[in-house]
């Protein structure tokens, strides 16, 4: 692909011929990232492809549906071999226990709903990969994620991807403006998961009909607590089901078996209205489960802030946002409040039910696309 002539640019905003333009592309070996490399490899960029294997090989072999397992190692490096560019895969086992695993495991034990792919791409794939990128002498870093990157009037901004229904901006909240600035999601703009296959197909791509992963990659069949009893061993202890008012219902086999709204599994029929958790009490190992109104919240507060928006976080005593307490939940009108740098208040116009300390609230633009960032829900 030649540069554009209005702009002067290649398609990855570089002023220089596509040839002379690296690019690494982390590839997991799913449809999504082999498209992005396949496409920039055929548009003549000198691209370099990267898989990261996250934990031990011998079990991934046997583990379908996730996406740092074996065969999606050999589905990565068959696609280079395929487009003819160069690929490699880095042993990121160490890196991804202390800065992924480790914390989901504590967190989940302090009765947080954590959302380890949020940690992953903050601590391994935006953070050390991206390193490792540099060290390559790219010029960029491109990956599969359904999202936008755009120039605004004060540098790259992040945007929801295209299409709704793919859009990955909740778990890419915490890219920081250095990391936007060397980073390219070029399926962003696509219309659907379908022009993404078509594309696959287009390129001869052995994965274009592979499934989508739909698990947590260390969590096969979504059994968090079977991973948390490996990781903690003693971690599900029994203790009491209390309701809210104080009565003891029922035992449970362990904290770590529920979550903040859970309604099913609680093993407390037989009572006139349905129940839900309301709270989990690790050291007390209590399940607190109450009437769905407890689950009501409207003051959400959050830490470990990324702004993305313009101008500084404090310049302003409170902001009208909209945002998002979990990926599959429409973004809700909201009033962001910043206590520091880093800490704020979320008031929620409407109350929502079910959140739970762990999980992100991600930050968006009233009435458009832009990702203003994000943080981490806690106790308070």
């Amino acid at each position: 692909m030649a540069l554009d002539r209005t702009s002067g640019l290649n398609s990855l905003g570089f002023a220089k011929p596509p040839s002379e333009t690296r690019v690494v592309v982390a590839m997991s070996g799913g449809v999504d990232s082999s498209v992005v490399a396949a496409q920039l490899a055929e548009e003549g960029y000198d691209v370099v492809g990267v898989t990261l294997q996250l934990y031990d090989h011998g079990a991934a072999l046997a583990k379908k549906g996730a996406c740092c397992a074996g065969i999606d190692i050999h589905d990565a490096r068959r696609v280079a071999e395929e487009m003819g560019f160069p690929h490699y895969v880095l042993d990121y086992e160490n890196i991804f226990k202390d800065a992924v695993i480790d914390e989901f495991a504590d967190s989940y034990l302090a009765g947080a709903t954590p959302v380890p792919c949020i940690r992953c791409n903050e601590r391994v794939k935006f953070k050390d990969l991206l390193e490792t990128a540099k060290d390559l002498d790219a010029d960029c870093m491109a990956t599969g994620h359904y999202i936008q990157r755009k120039m605004g009037d004060h540098g790259p901004e992040l945007h929801c991807a295209a299409d709704a229904n793919r859009d990955q901006s909740y778990f890419l909240f915490s890219t920081t403006p250095e990391q936007l600035s060397f980073l390219r999601f070029p399926l962003g703009h696509l219309p659907s998961k379908d022009a993404t296959r078509e594309l696959a197909a287009k390129y001869g791509l052995a994965v274009a009909d592979k499934p989508d992963s739909q698990d947590i990659c260390f969590v096969p069949n979504g059994n968090y607590a079977s991973v948390i009893e490996k990781l903690r061993p003693g971690a599900a202890e029994p203790g009491q089901i209390v309701h809210a008012d104080g009565r003891v219902l029922g035992e449970h086999e362990g904290v770590i078996h529920y979550t903040i709204g859970q309604r099913r599994g609680l093993g407390i029929g037989g009572l006139a209205d349905p129940l839900y958790v309301v709270k989990l009490d690790v050291d007390a190992r209590q399940v607190i489960v109450g009437p769905k109104e407890m689950l009501a919240t409207r003051q959400v507060p959050v830490r470990e802030i990324n702004w993305l928006g313009d101008g500084n976080f404090l310049d302003e005593a409170e902001r009208h946002i909209s945002v998002k307490v979990r990926s599959t939940r429409p973004p809700r009108e909201a009033i962001l409040r910043p206590i520091s740098a880093t800490e704020a208040t979320v008031e929620l116009l409407t109350a929502e039910e079910g959140i739970s300390p762990g999980q992100a609230c991600v930050f968006y633009e009233t009435g458009g696309t832009r990702i203003l960032g994000g943080g981490w829900i806690h106790k308070g």
